[in-house]
């Protein structure tokens, strides 16, 4: 069925691209008077990120093309050096300290945070072997395990406990979709609540997050600011919001609004039927990568598909559940829409890895 292929991939990339023009639409709105008060004289975030689309689809037709990214030997190679890469951001002098994590290098100008690909790496390695896995096989490995904490773990010491949770939940996904024993999950569950009490423990700022997630109205100036702004913003705007460029949260009050609550200005300026229409674009990529995980002929390739697609879909919808106020704050972006180079071009590198994919499978 080469047309519903075609028509698969076409709308995948389409819904990627409407996003991301949508995000830089915003970023204009949302950032432009943050970037004048703390960035006077610098090129405007929205520029920035035009730049950054503009080459991230020039490597996204590179990537797409390029049958090295659909081999096994490609991504075992990518997955040690994003270990490598988890190593050396730890390192004094190469690490970049922002907000409280050690999550950055610095290359120049730019910057990169290892963590994006180190989770593409390991659900990408951790795909290839499921596909080797026949059915009467179905069983707990180790290895597979391993895969997924040696990563885990460096994540966890720069700390940035959100991508540790995108990764583990898009590899548990992937799992369950490579039919892992049910009961096998009652531990996870058990497991989870474990690690999440030593998690908080650990550190007593989670703890506030925590209280600031149950009442954010408690301390509105301190832990809860963030959650209280984003729903200040959203809760007034309505069916069709305040109008473009018209948001008040954006003067200073929602810090670094162009960022991880960027949400809270496209809902304040054209309101709930303005974020609906983003859900529904998010709704159609993820539609039409799952219609392009179905039409694979292996079964590497189809969790590779399913696993890309469920990781950027579940972080959508952990960064919208923050900022409507169902998930603690977790300092998480929104695919596509947030503002950031090394965001949006691992996220245009997924798109790429994922029409690489259906690009074999059409040949085939």
């Amino acid at each position: 069925m080469p047309s519903l292929k075609f028509t698969y991939k076409r709308l995948f990339i389409i819904s990627a691209l409407l996003l991301s023009l949508m995000g830089i639409l915003f970023i204009y709105s949302a950032g432009t008077y943050w970037s004048s008060i703390h960035y006077e004289g610098q090129m405007p975030f929205y520029l920035k990120q035009l730049i950054y689309l503009i080459l991230a689809i020039a490597v996204f037709i590179t990537i797409a093309n390029m049958p090295t990214f659909t081999m096994e030997k490609t991504w075992i190679t990518l997955y040690v050096f994003s270990l490598i890469l988890l190593v050396l951001v730890l390192v004094p002098g190469i690490g970049l300290v922002r907000n409280g994590s050690q999550s950055w290098i610095g290359l120049g100008p730019l910057t990169i945070q290892p963590a994006e690909l180190a989770k593409i790496t390991t659900l990408m390695y951790l795909s290839f072997l499921l596909g080797k896995v026949r059915n009467e096989e179905r069983v707990v490995q180790v290895k597979h395990f391993l895969i997924i904490i040696l990563p885990c773990a460096l994540i966890m010491l720069q700390p940035d406990f959100g991508s540790v949770f995108i990764l583990v939940v898009s590899a548990f996904i992937l799992l369950f979709i490579a039919r892992y024993p049910i009961k096998l999950y009652v531990g996870f569950i058990v497991i989870g609540v474990i690690g999440l009490i030593a998690l908080i423990a650990s550190a007593p700022y989670r703890l506030k997050r925590i209280e600031a997630f149950i009442n954010p109205w408690a301390d509105p100036l301190g832990s809860g600011f963030q959650a209280v702004q984003s729903l200040l913003a959203i809760g007034p705007a309505g069916l069709l919001g305040h109008g473009f460029q018209e948001s008040r949260q954006k003067f200073l009050y929602l810090p670094e609004p162009q960022n991880d609550f960027i949400f809270s200005i496209i809902l304040e300026e054209i309101g709930f039927l303005g974020g609906c229409v983003v859900l529904v674009l998010f709704g159609l990529f993820i539609y039409s990568g799952c219609g392009l995980a179905l039409q694979s002929l292996k079964s590497s390739d189809f969790y590779a598909i399913s696993a890309l697609v469920g990781m950027v879909g579940f972080q959508a919808c952990l960064n919208i559940g923050v900022v409507i106020g169902l998930i603690p704050v977790t300092g998480v972006t929104l695919p596509f829409i947030s503002y950031g180079g090394t965001s949006l071009m691992i996220i245009w590198f997924v798109v790429a890895i994922v029409v690489g994919f259906a690009n074999r499978t059409n040949s085939v």
